[in-house]
């Protein structure tokens, strides 16, 4: 039997589907409350704010990569192996959530709270600090040492991260982030490393 989502994961997974059909368009909580088909007072029973909505799918996001970053790193040993595949997680994500995706390149919280851009860059700060830690542990472990220094090697993998979610969201979701992906990994893990 399957249990029916609550009325706040309702809420937020309507958030989320509007924010991926309709790119560029402002989400009112009217709107939100009609796609729910609920009252917007409904809305401020289980969300004190459009603020905290968007909170909620941030958090939502975090929780989802950063508890699947912890699998990585314990299942797997090599740290090139552990960024690909932190790397290639966090593409497919953005890929098969494209309205949340909108929240993440900053698209979706122009004229929002400015908290709501701090989490994000909180966000994309944590992931950089990731690769940093896995990159140094990588020349005490393997004797691998990257060609650049190490931050300036996590800002340019979190760079062309952000780039390919871009992209995605700046062709309405049409280039989907893993495209070419494979092939310029390979190149840039190539360049990584001495």
């Amino acid at each position: 039997m399957n249990k029916r989502p609550s009325r706040r994961d309702e809420i937020l997974q309507s958030l989320a589907t509007m924010l991926e059909s309709q790119p560029g368009g402002r989400i009112t909580t009217a709107k939100l409350a009609a796609e729910v088909g609920v009252s917007e007072a409904a809305l401020y029973r289980h969300f004190p704010s459009k603020a905290k909505m968007f909170e909620g799918l941030i958090e939502f996001v975090e929780e989802a990569i950063f508890s699947r970053v912890k699998i990585i790193l314990s299942e797997e040993g090599q740290a090139i192996q552990q960024v690909a595949k932190i790397l290639h997680l966090v593409l497919a994500f953005t890929e098969r959530n494209p309205g949340i995706t909108r929240i993440f390149n900053g698209d979706a919280l122009a004229g929002e709270h400015e908290r709501l851009r701090a989490r994000v860059v909180q966000f994309y700060d944590r992931l950089e600090t990731q690769l940093k830690q896995i990159l140094r542990e990588a020349e005490l472990r393997e004797g691998l040492r990257t060609r650049i220094t190490v931050n300036s090697t996590a800002n340019l993998l979190i760079a062309a991260t952000e780039g390919r979610i871009g992209q995605f969201v700046r062709s309405e979701f049409k280039r989907r982030p893993t495209e070419n992906w494979d092939e310029q990994w390979e190149f840039l893990a190539e360049q990584i490393f001495r």
